[in-house]
């Protein structure tokens, strides 16, 4: 069931606009399109809505619309093609995820090899890795609490310390991953976790890009309350790390 009621509130304290209907702008392509991933598989819908919010509030312009079986649109090809953006959000367990997306997978792929953008938040970030994901990424993508030195421990929520274009930061955290990225021109670090594991990176796969995080820097202040946290305002982060693909 879609959580429109959480979505509006979400867009009402951010002063976000509601999506325009499928016979506006989209279609006289006024303004680029960005397509979100809502499935049955993320127990929390909250991380599909944060999302759409974000970029619905950013500065870039978006018509942002949520695909898959609980979205407004169907993920496809033909959705795909239209669209500049693309972004997978956190919520749920890697390997039921994978199995709603894999006959996703090759359109994905398709989509960002020829010039289109991928956002991964969490879940979307180990989506992003060639085990159980759509193989955008050519470094290894695991857990983050299974690595050594890492200040958390268990898959509860929490909070995490990172270092984000050299400024500690410290940011909502539920068992996110790192990434091992090859080296190279196009690719850039924008975050490490205190054992200077990788936390957020952008990079190329073929003409497109790719920009994958384990922390949740989108988190808004609900997000703290169970358990109780002290809130983190990391909207900035969240902003810089989609504006990574998207500002030209």
């Amino acid at each position: 069931m879609k959580s429109t009621g959480i979505l509006d509130s979400v867009r009402h304290t951010l002063g976000v606009p509601r999506p325009s209907s499928p016979s506006d702008s989209r279609s006289t392509g006024t303004r680029p399109l960005a397509l979100v991933y809502r499935g049955p598989t993320q127990e929390d819908q909250d991380c599909a809505d944060t999302v759409i919010a974000l970029l619905a509030g950013g500065p870039w312009g978006l018509d942002v619309r949520a695909v898959g079986p609980e979205g407004e649109l169907p993920l496809s090809k033909d959705a795909l093609a239209r669209a500049r953006l693309y972004a997978q959000p956190g919520g749920g367990d890697l390997s039921p995820a994978y199995q709603e997306l894999k006959p996703h997978k090759k359109a994905v792929r398709h989509f960002v090899k020829h010039g289109g953008s991928y956002l991964g938040f969490c879940l979307g970030g180990y989506l992003a890795g060639s085990d159980e994901g759509f193989g955008l990424l050519s470094g290894e993508v695991g857990q983050y609490i299974e690595t050594p030195g890492a200040t958390v421990h268990n898959e509860e929520n929490t909070l995490v310390e990172v270092v984000w274009r050299g400024r500690p930061r410290t940011v909502f955290f539920q068992d996110g991953p790192y990434f091992s990225p090859d080296s190279g021109p196009d690719t850039t670090v924008l975050a490490t976790y205190t054992n200077d594991r990788v936390a957020a990176l952008v990079t190329s796969y073929g003409a497109g890009r790719v920009a994958v995080v384990g922390p949740h820097p989108e988190a808004t202040d609900d997000w703290f309350e169970d358990p109780p946290l002290p809130v983190q305002h990391t909207h900035d982060l969240a902003l810089d790390f989609a504006g990574t693909v998207l500002n030209p």
